[in-house]
């Protein structure tokens, strides 16, 4: 079972989906805007993915800047900042097990199958 963070409103969300669902995948659809991630579940994706916080944020996203945010925040705040602003976490992003994928480009996402 794939978990997916999902964004319907997303054209990349959108497509990762179908992408994993044309391929045979089991998918549990999370809406993490409305299902808000914890800190705590968003520093496991991040060991998944063996990336720092700012990798997994949409720096271009308007409250990013708003937010006084930047490339050299301390992870610990911009970790906090996803949990509470959902809407700064890259989007679509799978996991499965110990593995996470961010769907950008759209067939990363099939490393998970």
């Amino acid at each position: 079972m794939i978990e997916y963070w999902h964004n319907p409103r997303c054209s990349k969300s959108r497509a990762g989906l179908a992408l994993l669902e044309e391929n045979g995948a089991q998918v549990e659809i999370r809406k993490y805007l409305e299902d808000t991630p914890s800190a705590d579940e968003i520093r496991a994706v991040l060991t998944r993915l063996d990336i720092p916080a700012i990798d997994l944020m949409r720096t271009s996203e308007k409250l990013f800047k708003e937010l006084g945010l930047t490339k050299n925040t301390a992870q610990d705040d911009l970790i906090t900042a996803m949990a509470a602003h959902p809407i700064l976490i890259e989007r679509p992003l799978a996991i499965k097990g110990d593995n996470a994928a961010i769907g950008r480009p759209t067939e990363s996402l099939l490393d998970l199958l």
